[in-house]
């Protein structure tokens, strides 16, 4: 089989070379894997770029459930938040930073609703459900973020 021309959300060699080394393996004794973790990654990152759309992505990435599966069990199982811990005290150390943070910033943005405040502000409006801009037909996959902020 000929390689695909690679997309602009593939991992390059170097980037792939960081992170293969963290990642899950197979178990041994296990059913051999189908498709490669790099290819399942892969699927994952365009997933992310083109905003969820699971059914949208391209033909030659493993089948959308098999990649929806691999990234929800590497969400539930913690996979995505120690790489991301791991990476984060790389980072840290490269640049001459103690691993871990010794402090942390939680910031807040308020938002004015209305003059009156109280139940006003709490009421919905008449307008049909998906008439806004934020809407989406498509369900929050609840891992999607986690992922995405592990290599920003």
């Amino acid at each position: 089989m000929e390689p695909r021309t690679p997309y602009p959300t593939d991992l390059t060699d170097t980037e792939w070379a960081l992170i293969a080394p963290d990642g899950p393996t197979a178990n041994p004794g296990g059913r051999p894997e189908h498709y490669p973790t790099r290819d399942i990654r892969n699927a994952l990152f365009s997933i992310l770029r083109s905003g969820g759309a699971w059914r949208l992505r391209p033909h030659d990435f493993p089948p959308w459930p098999m990649v929806y599966q691999y990234g929800w069990r590497w969400r539930k199982d913690g996979t995505w938040q120690v790489r991301h811990a791991l990476r984060r005290g790389a980072v840290r150390g490269a640049v001459g930073n103690q691993r871990q943070p010794s402090a942390a910033v939680i910031a807040r943005q308020s938002v004015k609703t209305t003059e009156t405040g109280g139940s006003v502000a709490l009421r919905r409006t008449n307008r049909a459900r998906g008439a806004h801009g934020i809407s989406s037909a498509i369900p929050y996959s609840g891992f999607h973020l986690d992922v995405w902020c592990l290599y920003l």
